[in-house]
């Protein structure tokens, strides 16, 4: 029931946070790659990158995981490990990563209730993992345009049957300005913006364009 009197200048609980939620990264590798036909595969690669830069600005925990990486589905790519380079990249034969113990152990072990979910391809290796892990009690967010399936039907499909279980449909930037919330947190400024300018297309040209007329006002 509402109550006005409740009513103050907070955020909600639903929201993400630093401190709250834990990037899982799921298959980002060539060979799924080579089969993804929802969108564009470059533009999905920036997201991914863009995504996980995030992670790294504000030490959000990132699970990274492959399938198959030595027989069938190559390395994971390149520059999401790069972003990593000290994590331990779990590699799996289940195409629901949700049934690897040492990925189930690794998300548990970082305390965290809510998933960020991203990976190829939407409608296998997205899918059965965030289901599995709603069915046990964790909140799962699906990072749209850092994931994609081998179809527009097979991506919009497996989305629509991961929102009707309760995942939360988002996308990278939208978790990249949520994790900082407010400008006024200098801490990470600085790297969100670098972040926005490398990989946030129009809105990071904004932000170069900003910079250099406040620089040259401030230099007048």
């Amino acid at each position: 029931m509402f109550d006005i009197d409740k009513v103050q200048a907070a955020p909600s609980k639903d929201l993400l946070t630093p401190d709250n939620a834990v990037m899982l990264f799921v298959d980002h590798q060539p060979q799924m790659f080579f089969g993804t036909g929802s969108g564009d595969r470059t533009a999905i690669i920036n997201s991914t990158v863009g995504l996980a830069k995030a992670a790294a600005a504000f030490d959000v925990p990132a699970v990274l995981t492959t399938v198959a990486a030595e027989s069938f589905s190559g390395p994971l790519l390149p520059q999401l490990a790069e972003v990593f380079p000290k994590n331990e990249v779990i590699d799996r034969t289940t195409m629901n990563a949700w049934e690897d113990e040492a990925l189930v152990a690794a998300v548990k072990a970082t305390g965290r209730k809510k998933i960020v979910l991203s990976g190829l391809w939407t409608e296998v290796c997205l899918v059965l993992p965030a289901l599995s892990a709603l069915e046990q009690g964790y909140e799962v967010y699906v990072v749209t345009d850092a994931s994609g399936g081998v179809s527009p039907a097979a991506h919009e499909h497996a989305l629509q049957r991961m929102i009707a279980a309760g995942a939360v449909p988002v996308t990278w930037v939208q978790v990249l300005l949520e994790l900082q919330r407010d400008w006024a947190r200098q801490e990470t400024y600085g790297a969100v913006m670098e972040i926005v300018k490398a990989h946030a297309g129009a809105y990071g040209l904004g932000v170069v364009y900003a910079q250099s007329v406040i620089g040259a006002h401030a230099a007048g």
